[in-house]
Parts: C-alpha cells; structure tokens; sequence
C-alpha cells in the first residue's frame, strides 16, 4: 500500500503531462480532417467559459438566469465599439477586453440590485426579459445617433495582437504551419484554463461556501450571519464578467457581430450545458460545454449523407433533426440523470433524497 501512495501522485502528473501534450497537439491533429473543426473548438471553448460564468450564478448560488447572454453581447459590443472602424477607436486587446469584462459586471449588478428578493420563475422571468431589452436596445441603437449600427452589425473588427504577432494571420514558426484558428485556439485554451482555476477556488471558497447556504436555505443562511446582497450581486458580477470576457473574445476572432448573434436560443443553450454537466460542478460544467458544442456539429455532418445513402434524397433537414435528437438528449438525462452527467457530491445528495 505505502508503494501504492508513492506512485499516486507519479501517475496523476503523468496524466496531466499527457492531457497537456494532447490539448497542445488538439490543433494540428483537426487542421487534418479540417479547419472548421478548429473554428468549432474555438467556440466550444467559448461556451466552457461562458457556462462556467452561468454556473456561478446558477450552479454555486442557486439563481436562475435566463438572460445571461446579455453579458456576452456586452462584452462583445464593448469590444468592437473600442476596436474597429466605427468609432475610429483601436485599443489592444489587453485593455478592450478587460472594460467590457467590467461593463459586464456592472450590468450583472444592475441585473442582481432589482431581483435580490425573486426566486424561481420570477427571476427567470425577469432575467429573460432583460436579455431581450439588450438585444432589441443594440438592435435599435443606430438612431439618432448611430451606436451599435443597428441590425447591420459592426464590421472590421481588429483581431487579437500579441507582441506585434496577429492572431488572425498565418505563420510558421519551428517548420510548423500555425493557422489564424489555431493561435486563437492557444489564446483561448489559456484564458479558459485560467477561468477554471477561478472557479474551482472561488468554490472551495468562504464566498463559495456562502453561495452554497443561500442556493439551501436563503433564510437560515442570513440568520447566521451571511451578507445575502452582497453576495447575491457579487454572483450576479462575476457571471456576467466571464460572460463579458467569452463575448470579447468571440467579437475579435469573428470580425463582425450583430444582434442575431445572442438571441434567447443562445442563453437556452448555455444553461442547457450547466444543467446536461451538472450544476455547481466546474468540471461537469466543462464536460456538458463540450458535448453540447461538438454533438450538435458531428450530427450535422452525418445526418444530410445519411438520408442522401438511404432514401437518395434530403427528407429532413440536419437542423430540425439536430435538435430533435438534442431535446431527446435533455429529456433522457433528467429522467435517469437528473443532477446532471457529472453532478456535484452536494447535488447528488440534494436529489438522491433522505435514505429511507
């Protein structure tokens, strides 16, 4: 046994030295099948943070939100409004981000201030209702005076530099082609590993474990002593900042943003990987980010030369069907997994129920 323990942790830094290498490697091995596979890792990676910002807010405190992709258009537009043309405005990356990851947490706190005393569907209500009003005011923000350009969009957005080196441009570097989505990639993997070192210390946190006795039991949790505002809006403010990171990164690798681009489908979807993982879990949140990034895509590639071998025509289209079999995935996992595919200790013990 006292072998055993000396070698447990010679194989756990194996492990991590081998997922490393493989995370490293990720890149070039899709650039093989294909380069949209590396622009759909991107964004898979993007929704990882932004349900990790939700989680926050919905897994650690107990608040449902269901306009949390406000946060995301916030930190978008913030970005292409201090980067591009439009206000003649190109401020690096390291500054455009950061101010729309602020901005983004003041209206996390706007959000939070009016709904500290909703719960449930109320507050599901009214977060919803706010994320449309961001949507329809950026839809509508061109006149009089031309803000967001309306539905058009903003257009020309500067990509990501880094030391003189652009992100969005191919290079060789060491006899190896790194390709605009695979540079991106590495930015990506960085900030979305540093996010998840936030939120794994952030729950085994006192602010943590506050968050935790106001999802239980808001009541008792202030009979001993917790401060429930202001830990409720600091919930509401470090969701919607990981939100205004992930939407501030999203705006400098597409290079054009509208707002089609966070519709309530969107704040659906990234819920939907908070709850498919497992609430208040960052790794089930993680887990549930990927499958409902990367399933969605492999059904769309197989189902249209599916139906084209088999009945020699297209019946159904690939999205009807892909969401048909993504509501079937949903319905399954809460009537077997309810807590989610990997749920939280303290989840599971929530809806496993006193032993009888």
């Amino acid at each position: 046994m006292r072998d055993l323990r000396k070698g447990s942790p010679f194989l756990i830094w194996g492990a991590m030295v081998l997922l490393a290498m493989a995370l490293l490697a990720l890149p070039f091995a899709l650039a093989a099948v294909g380069t949209a596979w590396v622009r759909i890792t991107n964004l898979a990676i993007l929704f990882v943070v932004l349900s990790l910002g939700l989680n926050i807010v919905v897994g650690f405190a107990g608040l449902l939100d269901l306009g949390y992709i406000a946060f995301y258009a916030v930190g978008a537009y913030t970005y292409a409004l201090l980067a591009s043309p439009h206000f003649g405005l190109h401020l690096p990356f390291w500054i455009a981000v950061p101010i729309g990851a602020a901005l983004s947490g003041i209206f996390g706190i706007l959000l939070g201030a009016p709904t500290l005393k909703l719960r449930g569907d109320y507050l599901a209500i009214v977060t919803l209702g706010f994320g449309e009003i961001v949507r329809i005011i950026l839809n509508n923000l061109s006149q009089p005076i031309n803000i967001t350009n309306g539905p058009q969009g903003i257009s020309r957005i500067d990509p990501i530099r880094i030391g003189g080196i652009d992100l969005s441009k191919t290079e060789t570097f060491l006899g190896l082609a790194f390709s605009g989505p695979g540079k991106y990639y590495y930015l990506l993997l960085a900030v979305m590993l540093a996010v998840i070192f936030i939120s794994v210390r952030l729950q085994n946190s006192r602010i943590g474990r506050a968050w935790e006795a106001i999802r239980e039991d808001e009541i008792a949790a202030r009979s001993m002593g917790i401060n429930t505002t202001r830990i409720k809006l600091l919930a509401f403010a470090m969701g919607a900042s990981f939100g205004g990171v992930a939407g501030g990164m999203f705006s400098a690798i597409q290079g054009f943003i509208s707002p089609e681009s966070f519709v309530l489908v969107e704040s659906i979807m990234v819920l939907s990987m908070v709850v498919l993982g497992g609430m208040g879990n960052v790794w089930g949140v993680v887990l549930g980010a990927v499958l409902l990034s990367y399933v969605p895509e492999l059904l769309r590639y197989t189902v249209a030369p599916l139906q084209q071998s088999l009945f020699g025509k297209m019946i159904i289209e690939p999205e009807v069907i892909r969401m048909l079999l993504f509501g079937m995935a949903l319905v399954l996992v809460m009537i077997f997994r309810p807590a989610g595919i990997w749920p939280s200790a303290v989840r599971q013990r929530e809806l496993a129920g006193p032993r009888q």
